[in-house]
């Protein structure tokens, strides 16, 4: 068992929302979490909707199913009875006593519009990602928070081995495959997973008939991770149209398995017409897919610094869930061709840019950043390049460099 650094969140979601929607991928400990709780300080009935026989119940009589249920109660792998939604909101609207209900779902509530509709103004969402590295280090990481403290002190960090870097970025944070030592056993785990995904979950979901084009696609978008979503030429690559293209894309993201990074922009009607940048959600998925291992990404570049950029930014979405700032998550490209990877902002508009090097670090690798904050100001907090180094550099008072393990320190 890991500590889930989301719980928190989670349990005070429950204090005053009537329905709460933890959803992720499969296999990243929705249901661990949610039973663990219930069995402690929040008790309550589970039942699952993996079991045919409790589905056939909610299908068959989705009101006479919720009437039986007495007390907080626990619904798992709930997109799989959509039938439920509107009997739920009709239960909630007659009592909406907080946390009578926890939802549990391997398919985003955003893409199930029976359940958002039905629950909209009812419902608080979370999502748990597979495990970060401070949850696999049993620590809560704090960075998010620090960096958008100007007064803060950036974190000295003990120096980590190349090696051990490129383990951790190859072994990815999904709990099961993280137990099997020999990178092909990982293989065989993610195989078997994405399968098993595809013919259950997006079955669920859509009715598309040729599902075999959906792991060709996850393997190409992860040999393209952390570059610029091009139709175009993803289309060329699969031999399938657009309008297909983009509807196979759409149901990876819906489970989980791909996540886009808009793009930032001072005008926000811009970023709406600008490419996001596309990323697999987990580095050992990503890894295994590409047939790679830690010892091939740490000997090449080709594939080291999209990956690295990939695992950056899975950490970064992780933190945000639990971090005191809550920011949005960017990219930045220019029209003068300068551009940052990420751009985390908050609420008032403040904005962190984060660069990602798998080298060392010199000062060209600011000018990006140095150009960010030039056109942001005041709101600009700090920029930080996060290298496979081992020293926390400083190139201005608000620009420093920090090695790659900076992003998983423990907050106090």
């Amino acid at each position: 068992m890991y500590p889930r650094n989301l719980e928190p969140a989670l349990l005070e979601a429950l204090l005053d929302s009537p329905v709460v929607f933890l959803n992720g991928a499969r296999q990243t400990g929705k249901s661990t979490l949610a039973q663990g709780i219930a069995k402690g300080s929040r008790p309550a009935r589970y039942l699952t909707f993996d079991d045919v026989e409790v589905m056939s119940a909610a299908k068959g009589d989705p009101r006479g199913f919720l009437s039986g249920l007495d007390g907080p109660v626990i619904l798992d792998e709930v997109q799989r009875v959509p039938e439920l939604f509107l009997p739920l909101k009709a239960e909630v609207d007659r009592n909406r006593k907080p946390g009578r209900f926890l939802l549990t779902g391997s398919a985003n509530a955003m893409v199930l519009p029976r359940l958002s509709d039905a629950l909209t103004g009812r419902m608080e969402v979370l999502t748990l990602w597979p495990l970060s590295q401070g949850e696999i280090d049993r620590h809560r990481e704090g960075l998010i928070d620090l960096l958008f403290d100007p007064e803060a002190k950036l974190p000295v960090v003990g120096a980590l081995s190349r090696d051990a870097l490129w383990e951790r970025v190859a072994r990815g944070g999904y709990p099961e495959p993280m137990s099997r030592v020999q990178p092909e056993r990982r293989r065989a785990w993610v195989n078997s997973y994405i399968t098993t995904l595809i013919e259950r979950d997006v079955r669920d979901l859509s009715d598309i008939e040729d599902r075999t084009q959906l792991p060709r696609l996850l393997s190409l978008l992860a040999a393209r991770t952390a570059s610029l979503l091009n139709y175009a030429e993803l289309s060329r690559s699969l031999g399938i149209p657009q309008s297909t293209l983009k509807r196979y894309l759409a149901l990876l993201e819906a489970t989980f398995l791909v996540h886009r990074v808009p793009p930032w922009s001072g005008n926000l009607g811009k970023r709406l017409v600008k490419a996001p940048k596309v990323f697999l959600i987990d580095t050992g998925l990503a890894t295994s897919l590409l047939g790679a291992d830690a010892e091939r990404l740490a000997g090449d570049g080709m594939l080291s610094g999209p990956l690295l950029e990939n695992f950056v930014m899975a950490e970064l979405a992780k933190q945000s869930w639990w971090s005191r700032i809550k920011p949005r998550m960017h990219h930045m490209r220019a029209q003068t061709g300068s551009e940052v990877d990420f751009v985390l902002e908050d609420a008032r508009g403040r904005c962190v840019g984060i660069e990602v090097k798998a080298g060392s670090v010199g000062i060209g690798e600011l000018k990006g950043l140095k150009a960010f904050a030039e056109v942001l100001g005041k709101r600009f907090v700090r920029g930080i390049v996060l290298y496979a180094g081992r020293e926390t550099i400083p190139f201005a008072k608000n620009l420093h460099a920090l090695p790659i393990n900076a992003l998983w320190v423990g907050r106090d």
